[in-house]
């Protein structure tokens, strides 16, 4: 279940438009995933899990903002 949540994230990934919150979005996810893995109590996981599932329904919603929005891209892009 917590794979299948990591994976759900990396697949959000790629929409977002702009390179910093792009960058942002890869590196909260790993740092996030790192920092809690050797978690066990299984309420605290469940917990986890539901603020991610959260996250990413608060990053589905802002890449749809995003896309109604659009910007120039940057030189890095």
């Amino acid at each position: 279940r917590i794979l299948k949540c990591y994976k759900l994230w990396h697949i959000y990934e790629p929409v977002f438009l702009l390179f910093t919150f792009r960058t942002y979005a890869i590196r909260r996810i790993r740092d996030a995933f790192r920092e809690n893995k050797n978690i066990t109590d299984s309420e605290k996981i469940e917990e986890l899990v539901n603020k991610a599932k959260a996250n990413l329904e608060i990053i589905h919603r802002q890449v749809t903002i995003g896309q109604l929005y659009s910007t120039q891209k940057l030189v890095i892009e």
